[in-house]
């Protein structure tokens, strides 16, 4: 097996877990609206070492969540990952934040069709997230879109299967779900140690490594950016 210290700063959650394979050997984790990636992520990576009696040079990856998510909190993680696999020379290992979720909601296995579209959805502000449908049958997933929650949006769902949303972009929209026979909502599902750790390890098992130099954050959509206005003397 291999020891692989994973990180996953795209949403709200600060998440760290060290594990062994897929088995977890210590996680932290930590939900802010005040977005504390920064003041926490490394604190997090010394205290799942400590607990597991390891030292870094144990690694034999990192993994990291690129997105979609969060700008700032993408940056965090990734740049952090890189620090450590270049000075540890090690493999880097980029994970979908939304694939991290989709393992998470696995890992809970809960009663659903087995027919059932999966979509694990990450806030992108107002009524949109960021979004794929997957097969719990393991069929690869799409890649990532935005997708704006709206009556059109449900009415193209679907009505012969169901479709289970999960993750803090389908909690925003949790009145949405109300009386949709076909829509399944799995609450406080989020990026954290089960979900983290199935996905490294299936990453590193089949050799998926990444570009260390060129791997850069999914964030989903281009930035909303304005220019100032002038100013008129």
């Amino acid at each position: 097996m291999a020891i692989i210290l994973s990180l996953d700063t795209a949403t709200k959650r600060c998440s760290v877990v060290l594990a062994d394979g897929a088995r977890v050997l210590a996680f932290r984790e930590e939900e802010s609206e005040r977005h504390t990636h920064a003041e926490r992520l490394n604190v997090f990576i010394e205290e799942v070492l400590r607990e597991a009696g390891l030292s870094m040079a144990a690694l034999d990856a990192v993994a990291v969540g690129i997105g979609p998510g969060s700008y700032t909190g993408l940056r965090i993680g990734l740049s952090a990952a890189k620090g450590l696999c270049f000075a540890l020379r090690i493999p880097l290992v980029g994970m979908s934040t939304l694939e991290v979720l989709l393992n998470e909601l696995l890992a809970k296995d809960l009663v659903m069709p087995t027919d059932a579209a999966l979509m694990p959805m990450v806030d992108a502000r107002r009524m949109e997230v960021f979004t794929f449908s997957a097969e719990r049958s393991g069929a690869s997933p799409r890649s990532a879109r935005p997708l704006v929650m709206d009556e059109a949006w449900l009415m193209s769902l679907p009505t012969d299967r169901f479709t289970v949303v999960f993750g803090d972009g389908a909690d925003k929209a949790s009145a949405l779900w109300t009386g949709r026979t076909h829509v399944m909502h799995v609450p406080g599902i989020r990026p954290s140690n089960a979900g983290l750790a199935t996905t490294a390890d299936a990453h590193h098992r089949k050799g998926a490594f990444s570009d260390l130099a060129y791997l850069v954050p999914d964030y989903g959509k281009p930035a909303n950016v304005t220019q100032p206005r002038k100013r008129f003397g």
